[in-house]
Parts: C-alpha cells; sequence; structure tokens
C-alpha cells in the first residue's frame, strides 16, 4: 500500500517537472493556455488514479479508451485508403511497373535482364 502512494506521488512529480519544461520550452504565449489545459487534463487523470484502481474502474477506463483510440485509428486507414483509391499513382512510375513491358523477364539476353559475373564471398 505504501508503495503504491509512493509511486502516485512520484508520477505526479515527475508529471509536473515534465509539464513545467514544456511550459518553458513553448516559443509563444499564444500556445500557453491549450498546453495548461491539456496538462490540467491529464493531472486530473493522474490525481484520481488511486480512486479507479480502489473502485476497480481503471479497467473499465483504459478498455474505453483503447477502444476509442481504436476507432479513431480506423477511421484514419479508411480515409487514407480512400485517399490513395482516388488519386492515381499509376501514371507516377515508368512503363515496366505499370504493365506495359517488365523490367526482368527471367531469361538472359532478353532486353531489361540482368546480367551479374560470379559473386564469391570469403575470399
Amino acid at each position: 500500500m505504501l508503495e503504491e502512494i509512493y509511486s502516485w506521488i512520484q508520477n505526479i512529480s515527475v508529471y509536473l517537472i515534465v509539464t513545467a519544461a514544456v511550459m518553458h520550452a513553448i516559443p509563444g504565449k499564444e500556445y500557453e493556455k491549450y498546453v495548461r489545459f491539456f496538462s490540467g487534463l491529464v493531472l486530473i487523470l493522474l490525481l484520481f488514479t488511486p480512486l479507479l484502481k480502489l473502485t476497480g474502474k481503471e479497467t473499465d477506463f483504459q478498455s474505453a479508451y483503447r477502444s476509442n483510440e481504436y476507432e479513431l485509428d480506423r477511421e484514419a486507414v479508411k480515409e487514407a485508403e480512400e485517399w490513395f483509391e482516388d488519386e492515381s499513382f499509376l501514371e507516377f512510375l515508368p512503363e515496366e511497373y505499370t504493365g506495359g513491358q517488365r523490367a526482368y523477364d527471367g531469361e538472359e539476353g532478353q532486353e531489361g535482364g540482368i546480367e551479374v559475373e560470379e559473386i564469391r564471398i570469403g575470399e
């Protein structure tokens, strides 16, 4: 029990130090209110962590966060897939990659073939 309290206080201390460093590293004052707001939300979560553990709601909270994160990732992948389908990338590729001509047909002497001298390893 005492170790958990020590760990909790240590987490809050480290967080406050990192937040102070970030606040000093911000180049302009226009973003300061956003950083303070976000850091305040995270601090609230850190303060309520022991309470969530005692009530058993920590796993519920984590699973809700992970499912939301999964949905956001899935939507991002879907948007990227739609964008790639809409764009015509084949026009930028050379003919040998688009089906017009293959770079290597597997037989020596043909156009686009590759000739390699003897390779020795270990000498």
